[in-house]
């Protein structure tokens, strides 16, 4: 899959030893976690990458930690902000960890609005997707597709020009406000990328082009994307991380069916990064956290999901995912030209999507 031939990762006897110690080390945060009594997350929809069998799967291994979970729709620069305004609040307001889009997670660092924590496996994230320090990492990743609502669109798109066509009209939307969300500002990337622009700002900008032809020709629905906006037929194409998409088909049970679609032009990966607050109440509870999504257990959620992730080769190797799970995800060749914009490309994107989409688009996507 694309981590091992973009990325790359081996596991060597160092990665077994510390994950050893760091197992034997945490007993102490255990208790501590558990005296904490409680752990506060945000913007994790459990239909989003396998979240929701993720905190079962916490919750059961540390019955004694309350999961409180905050506004599960919430965008990356919502996250970020919840951070901000929470800073003097020790309440349940306030989040313990965050999960993140790439250029989050180094704009939060600097901000210095996270506080440095690394798993017992840390030698096994790739260095391309974690802060040296351990101020953030990256669990999984995606590439961005089209969702689509069959009995409601029986032909498809399968590339972005399509999108414009008259048969799509009222039709097309986006799974996040793009002013926000990580996800449609990728998206607007994406669009941006297979309009011919270079990664980066011109990209963006290119992308906002298309999104106001989009919306002047009445195809673009400002919003939000999710599986009953989907079922329902409100948006009947989503533009989303094909996890998601895999997830809301199978929430949906075939009604109705759903398909995902990669683009034929532009295949845009997006890694998300998780983090401790700088400022979390329970930073105990938090890092029993991280330890949970990186470990076997957790890996394996997102991979079920249809997510790739940081350790997906690793416990390839090791015979961990079974033929079932790997049979069900996305063909390998989804994958295969799926491009990883760079850290400054996916920053000069996003600065160009937030501050350019009101005076270009004009679309308040709620």
């Amino acid at each position: 899959m694309m981590f091992k031939r973009i990325l790359g990762t081996t596991v060597s006897l160092s990665v077994m030893v510390s994950a050893a110690a760091g197992f034997a080390q945490s007993e102490e945060t255990i208790a501590a976690a558990k005296a904490e009594g409680m752990l506060t997350t945000i913007a994790l929809p459990h239909d989003w990458c396998g979240y929701g069998e993720i905190i079962a799967s916490f919750k059961a291994k540390y019955p004694e930690i309350k999961v409180n979970e905050l506004n599960p729709d919430a965008g990356s620069a919502d996250e970020v902000e919840a951070i901000k305004a929470n800073k003097d609040n020790k309440g349940p307001q306030a989040p313990d960890v965050i999960d993140v889009g790439l250029s989050f997670g180094p704009s939060s660092q600097a901000e210095g609005l996270l506080q440095p924590y690394k798993v017992a496996v840390w030698d096994s994230i790739p260095g391309a997707i974690k802060d040296p320090d351990g101020h953030w990492y990256g669990a999984y990743y995606g590439v961005m597709g089209f969702v689509v609502n069959k009995d409601m669109v029986p032909n498809p798109p399968q590339d972005w020009a399509d999108l414009l066509k008259p048969e799509y009209a009222g039709m097309v939307s986006l799974a996040g406000d793009p002013r926000a969300s990580n996800q449609a500002i990728l998206a607007v990337l994406a669009a941006g990328m297979a309009m011919g622009g270079a990664p980066g700002k011109e990209a963006g900008e290119k992308g906002l082009e298309f999104f106001k032809q989009l919306n002047d020709a009445g195809n673009f629905v400002p919003v939000i994307g999710k599986a009953g906006t989907l079922a329902q037929g409100t948006t009947p194409i989503v533009i989303a991380w094909d996890y998601n998409g895999l997830s809301w088909g199978n929430s949906l049970k075939g009604n109705p069916p759903v398909e995902v679609v990669i683009p034929k032009s532009a295949a845009l990966a997006g890694v998300y990064v998780q983090a401790i607050s700088a400022y979390a109440p329970q930073p105990n509870a938090a890092k029993l956290w991280m330890e949970h999504i990186f470990s076997d257990e957790g890996q394996l959620g997102y991979i079920k999901a249809g997510c790739q992730t940081a350790r997906f080769n690793e416990l390839v190797a090791a015979g961990k995912v079974s033929k079932e799970v790997l049979d069900a995800m996305p063909p390998a060749e989804a994958y295969a030209k799926a491009y990883f914009p760079t850290l400054d490309e996916v920053n000069d994107n996003k600065t160009a999507v937030t501050a350019g989409w009101d005076s270009t688009v004009g679309a308040n996507v709620e």
